[in-house]
């Protein structure tokens, strides 16, 4: 029987942590020594906001004073709780605002505007909670409208630090993700290109800011400016969720260019000993009383299959049976020192059994009468046997015999054993490290390690704040033991100055352009047809309905989180739905949609 498991948050692992918070929240040793202050750089960086999957239209509500520079650089001011839409027609964007309406060419600027009575804040899309704390520069990019938030990189962690880790991790590893994002964002700064990051993670998960992760924000705040060094440059600083128990080095994961003896090759304990790290397993009885494992028959039928039927037996996977595993071994390391094996090699005692095929004759004139006879002459059974025309024969099986020798399997890891056993715990990454636990009646496989394994685990800080009561210093310290922390001068952030002339008479009080309301739906079901909602996409973002269950397909409109459908049929191609509302019809990824009454 398959044995496939997560593991789970142990009762003893809840109070260590939480006994391991309170100690991380104190502050550092002085004797750990003060930070050294960095030269001065720019602290902005360009997050291309993907995640909302704007194309043809984006509604913003200020929430401060902002000026927009459009095109042909002209200004426009806009007041705090302005609610402004920005629409693609015709190869421009136009911005309607109010009782206005205005084409102001491929691509604007929205910068923050110092006034009297307005602070430094942001903009929120219409009607979400989400506050983007920057600028927003718009441009039409392949036909589409690219969003790009210009942020100060103390706010770009506020968005980052509560979906990389969040509050249930304790203070110092949350400070030390911190520094390692930071250290990430400003190494990414590159003026020639169109922006720095993406919201996803292809770089860090940006979210934008909202309140209610207060220990993540005294993360960001008691490490302000501080970044990590390697030979007077900013450092890369990977780190994935889970690195399985080993640290990796950067040039065993991607082509490497530079130095990166900031890292090291290791065995990681903390990341083995929290409970809460990814592992994934599967058992191999030492005895079966059943036919073992249908994944294991199975890669026996596919792969020994031919000399099954040169020796008699019938190769399919219900005509094999495991009775039993002798032995389970891994071996071959990627490289010296490795504890990734990329080989399995199995001792198996198989029984199989043969199979006889059956015909179909007409015993009389009688169409409704069917008779069965074997082709094997040395098989007899009772003479007649009468079935309707469209019923099936069953096939005659013989008795299950054990095989003469051992079956020796050498099965590698990547990616062939991660399919047969279900191993595979992101499909980014060949690199799960696999161990065998032998118990008495079985051996127990288990693959660990989520992500690239390449510097900080998420998980190991987790344990080292939380358990060993490590501060931050010592997480970095530890995952790259050749960094030096220096401190950037904190500078502020730099708005423009807004044009009394033009904001000292205020206008008309904008009327609001929310984003469009959902469709009615108000279609009965059919037999096999069923209401669903659009569900799994974040606020502020959208799904796109497309004319033909594709990526390819061309976009109709898009539906906003809540959306309720009715789902006419499930496609033929795999994850997509045909459905419809009261006014369109089309395709949608079933993934993103909840079955609702």
């Amino acid at each position: 029987m398959l044995h496939f498991e997560i593991k789970r948050y142990r009762k003893a692992f809840a109070w260590l942590l939480a006994v391991g918070m309170l100690l991380s929240v104190l502050p550092w040793s002085a004797a750990e020594g003060e930070i050294p202050l960095a030269e001065e750089r720019s602290q902005m960086v360009r997050v291309h906001l993907t995640r909302l999957d704007i194309t043809d239209r984006m509604d913003v509500t200020l929430g401060c004073d902002y000026r927009m520079t459009a095109s042909d650089g002209k200004h426009l001011y806009f007041r705090k709780g302005s609610e402004l839409a920005f629409l693609l027609r015709d190869g421009s964007i136009y911005l309607h605002y109010a009782d206005m309406s205005a084409d102001v060419g491929a691509n604007l600027l929205l910068q923050r505007a110092v006034t009297q009575d307005a602070q430094a804040d942001g903009f929120y899309l219409t009607n979400y909670p989400t506050l983007y704390l920057g600028d927003l520069q718009l441009d039409l990019t392949d036909g589409v409208i690219r969003p790009i938030l210009h942020i100060h990189v103390e706010d770009y962690l506020l968005g980052v630090v509560p979906y990389e880790m969040g509050d249930s991790f304790p203070l110092e590893a949350l400070k030390a993700q911190a520094v390692a994002a930071r250290t990430y964002a400003l190494r990414k700064q590159n003026e020639q290109n169109a922006f720095d990051l993406v919201d996803t993670t292809n770089d860090q998960v940006f979210k934008g800011y909202l309140p209610g992760s207060p220990i993540s924000e005294q993360a960001v705040a008691e490490t302000r400016g501080v970044c990590g060094f390697y030979k007077g440059k900013l450092a890369q600083c990977y780190y994935s969720a889970s690195n399985g128990g080993q640290m990796e080095l950067v040039e065993s994961v991607w082509p490497v260019k530079e130095d990166f003896g900031y890292y090291t090759f290791g065995e990681d304990p903390y990341d083995v000993a929290n409970p809460l790290s990814i592992v994934r397993s599967f058992e191999l009885r030492k005895e079966y009383s059943d036919e073992g494992p249908y994944v294991l028959r199975r890669y026996l039928s596919e792969t020994m299959g031919e000399q099954m039927v040169k020796e008699g037996y019938d190769a399919a996977p219900e005509s094999i049976r495991i009775d039993g595993v002798a032995s389970a071994v891994l071996d071959t390391p990627n490289q010296s020192g490795s504890r990734l094996m990329t080989m399995l090699r199995l001792r198996l005692r198989v029984s199989a059994r043969t199979r006889s095929d059956v015909a179909i004759r007409v015993v009389d004139a009688d169409p409704e009468e069917v008779s069965l006879f074997m082709q094997n002459p040395n098989v007899t059974f009772a003479p007649v046997v009468t079935l309707a025309p469209t019923a099936t024969p069953e096939p005659v099986y013989g008795d299950f015999e054990p095989l003469a020798e051992e079956v020796h399997l050498e099965i590698p890891v990547f990616p062939t054993a991660e399919d047969v056993f279900g191993m595979d715990i992101l499909s980014n990454y060949e690199n799960e490290i696999w161990t065998i636990a032998e118990t008495d009646d079985a051996f127990v496989l288990e693959a660990r390690r989520y992500g690239h394994g390449v510097g900080m685990s998420q998980r190991g800080a987790q344990w080292m704040a939380g358990v060993e009561g490590k501060t931050y210093r010592d997480v970095l310290a530890f995952y790259y033991p050749g960094l030096k922390l220096m401190q950037y001068p904190d500078l502020p952030v730099q708005m423009v100055q807004a044009e009394e002339a033009l904001i000292s008479t205020p206008g008309p009080a904008p009327s609001p352009t929310p984003r469009p309301t959902l469709m009615p739906l108000t279609i009965e079901p059919a037999d096999g047809q069923f209401y669903a909602a659009v569900t799994e996409i974040d606020e502020g973002s959208s799904l796109n309905l497309r004319s033909e269950p594709s990526m390819n397909g061309k976009i109709l409109m898009r539906l906003y989180k809540n959306q309720k459908l009715l789902v006419l049929e499930k496609c033929l191609e795999e994850g997509w739905l045909k459905v419809c509302t009261d006014t369109v019809e089309g395709y949608v990824m079933s993934s993103f949609l909840t079955k609702v009454p």
